[in-house]
């Protein structure tokens, strides 16, 4: 017995003495000014309540405003230092894998999987990234994936009634578009079912992990879409190896050289793919329709571009690239609409090694925040920040320097490789709807909500009214 007690006196002296070496260090180094909250839990409850706010950045605004641009906090269990500026956000994007590495909260990590595209590092991140890049790139888009993106969003926009969900309406076309993609199904039975258990999936992003049901069962949710995505991966893998192919995403994962994946880096980079094609593009469909609501100028103009590429085209034919390429406006509002809602609000970073930064000192193994928002609604860099106003984008008017603060895609080495493909389900889905129906309202007050917490502020409800004579 006073053996056992002899080795915890010698584990608690231990651990007091890291502690005060490493508080000590961090007192003689110049870090960045702020706020580590509460024991273990930080500051972490003051974010997430901060986003059930109408206002797009209150957390970073307040402490913005406080300690500048560069300040420290504690997040998720550790120690984080957010960036709102460009330059330093550009910094930590270029220096992946060199300086900093991709590093997320293990609530968020438990439900995409260890295997997902955002989690991977080194080679291996690397040889998916330009794999999934070339799978998405703008030649691919045009000769393949154009027509079904097309049809797709037709077939959805057809079935509407005159009251609909638009948020729910949004995903069900962004999911069947992924689906159709990844893996070459068509909406059915099967692919509805799969997109109820990802809404559960998706719904664990917004929460507290610890005590949570909402958690638990997203954790449930995600533990059967694997499962489910399971049985399709080994189904395909025995076609493949018996020489039926087919030319979709998973075919180009079975495809690959240098002995493949496994089933499971399959399923998780599938997972993965699934929520970024899913929730994000869905998310922007709405806002877009909701602020082109709010900007009648905007709304009138982007349907005059889209009558004139309609009256080019005969009764029922399908979108061409050269359509698409003849939308300038529409790009408009597709960047304004990523710059005010921007959903992927930055990325996580841990520190590989102490790193000098604007004058302060960052330790290794903290995590960094690179705030793409924050800038995005920068009065410094964007004239009216807070505004939608797409004309700012015609001739970059409304920007400093675009190419350095406008980053809905991230950038470096894990830029979004969904970027084109996103811009077209977008632009596509605005086409239809403007030439198929000659006005919308909300049929309730919606608020924009940009951490959602309940399933009534993500639906976005409205009242359709279909054209009489639609060439489509």
């Amino acid at each position: 017995m006073d053996s056992l007690f002899y080795f915890l006196f010698l584990g608690c002296l231990s651990v007091l003495i890291f502690i005060i070496y490493r508080t000590s260090r961090h007192r003689r180094l110049r870090l960045p000014p702020g706020n580590l909250g509460l024991p273990f839990l930080g500051e972490t409850l003051q974010l997430i309540s901060a986003y059930k706010t109408e206002n797009p950045e209150p957390f970073i605004d307040e402490r913005v405003n406080r300690y500048g641009t560069l300040f420290t906090t504690h997040v998720f269990g550790e120690p984080t230092v957010f960036s709102a500026d460009p330059e330093t956000n550009r910094f930590i994007l270029q220096n992946e894998g060199k300086l900093f590495e991709s590093s997320y909260p293990s609530s968020i990590s438990n439900l995409l999987g260890k295997h997902s595209l955002l989690l991977m590092k080194g080679s291996l991140h690397k040889r998916m990234h330009s794999l999934t890049m070339s799978f998405a790139n703008s030649s691919i888009i045009r000769d393949q994936l154009l027509v079904d993106i097309d049809r797709l969003v037709r077939l959805n926009l057809d079935s509407w009634s005159d009251r609909i969900l638009l948020m729910e309406e949004a995903k069900k076309i962004t999911f069947e578009l992924a689906i159709k993609q990844l893996m070459s199904f068509d909406p059915g039975e099967w692919t509805e079912s799969l997109r109820k258990e990802y809404v559960l999936v998706i719904e664990g992003f917004f929460t507290v992990p610890f005590f949570s049901p909402t958690y638990r069962r997203a954790i449930q949710a995600r533990t059967k879409v694997a499962e489910a995505l399971s049985l399709i991966v080994k189904e395909r893998r025995r076609e493949s190896e018996a020489g039926e192919t087919k030319n979709d995403m998973l075919g180009a994962l079975f495809a690959a050289g240098d002995g493949g994946f496994s089933d499971e880096e399959i399923v998780d980079f599938l997972v993965a793919l699934l929520v970024a094609g899913y929730d994000t593009t869905s998310t922007i469909m709405t806002l877009a329709v909701k602020f082109l609501t709010e900007t009648p100028q905007a709304l009138t103009r982007l349907r005059e571009e889209h009558e004139e590429i309609r009256a080019k085209k005969r009764e029922g034919e399908a979108l061409e690239w050269s359509d698409y390429k003849s939308m300038p406006f529409t790009q408009c509002v597709v960047n304004e609409t990523l710059r005010v809602a921007n959903i992927i609000s930055g990325v996580f970073r841990r520190v590989m090694t102490d790193i000098n930064i604007k004058g302060y000192t960052i330790p290794k193994g903290w995590k960094v925040f690179a705030s793409f928002r924050a800038v995005h609604l920068d009065h410094n860099y964007f004239k009216d920040a807070r505004t939608f106003n797409p004309w700012r984008w015609q001739n970059n008017s409304g920007a400093t320097s675009p190419g350095n603060v406008f980053t809905p895609f991230g950038g470096g080495p894990r830029l979004c490789p969904g970027y084109e493909l996103a811009r077209v389900e977008i632009s596509v889905f605005l086409h239809h709807l403007v030439t198929q129906f000659s006005s919308w309202t909300p049929a309730e007050k919606d608020k924009v909500v940009f951490f959602p917490t309940t399933r009534t502020q993500k639906r976005y409800p409205i009242n359709v009214q279909r054209r009489n004579h639609v060439k489509c």
